[in-house]
């Protein structure tokens, strides 16, 4: 992926994936590009889990996997895990700490998922996010703090997020000059769409991001999932 020119940053369930003809649709559109466009997913599935999912929908393998809502990357043909990443996200990560605060406020659930690289929790009541939010705060305990669709809440390691992965791949592979569009469907999508690239909320998106301020680097499709993509890419890049 080395200084690609074009590239597709893209969330997965609700974007990418959510409308076969649609699916295909896309992947035909860039097959007859005369460029090629670098994939990047950029998930809140852990990692095998986005494997299953790439392997039932037969998508194309990317150049670069995020998963686990920017906390893992994996690189290149064989996945391999970005341990500088790994590394900095491990620094002064307390998922034990965690949980324990979590485990105080009734409301807050556990997502029994089999990874340590985040805390996820269901959360129904933003009340309670945000008082647990406190508590994490007066523990000094550095963490980022994703909520979505109104139940999904995750504890991260600070400075990860799906946001500050891309970020850190378009340094790593010297690509912020390529031709990038960024796409997303749900709140833990937010920050990486709200970067400054051009960017596209799909048509089938959640109200959270819906109701999000306007943009002109922020394409709001009317079309659903790879359809609201294609949509958004013939937008920013006509030729």
């Amino acid at each position: 992926m080395k200084e690609a020119t074009h590239i597709l940053a893209t969330d997965l369930d609700g974007t990418l994936v959510g409308d076969r003809k649609g699916l295909d649709e896309l992947l035909e559109f860039y097959k007859n590009q005369q460029y090629e466009v670098s994939l990047v997913y950029i998930t809140g599935r852990h990692y095998q889990s986005a494997l299953s999912l790439i392997e039932e929908e037969s998508l194309p393998v990317p150049d670069v996997l995020i998963t686990d809502v920017g906390t893992e990357i994996h690189l290149g043909a064989s996945l391999e895990k970005d341990r500088d990443w790994e590394k900095m996200m491990l620094e002064h990560w307390q998922p034990e700490a965690i949980d324990e605060l979590a485990g105080s406020f009734e409301g807050i659930n556990k997502q029994h998922l089999p990874v340590t690289n985040r805390c996820s929790y269901y959360a129904e009541d933003i009340g309670n996010v945000e008082a647990f939010e406190q508590r994490l705060v007066s523990a000094e305990i550095p963490h980022k703090l994703i909520y979505s669709g109104g139940v999904d809440l995750d504890i991260l390691p600070a400075g990860s997020g799906k946001g500050a992965a891309l970020e850190y791949i378009l340094e790593k592979f010297n690509a912020r000059d390529a031709k990038l569009l960024v796409a997303g469907d749900s709140g833990n999508d937010k920050e990486m769409l709200t970067l400054g690239f051009p960017s596209v909320i799909v048509g089938n998106a959640q109200s959270e991001l819906l109701e999000s301020p306007e943009s002109p680097m922020i394409f709001r499709a009317s079309k659903a999932c790879a359809g609201g993509i294609q949509e958004a890419w013939t937008h920013f890049y006509p030729e």
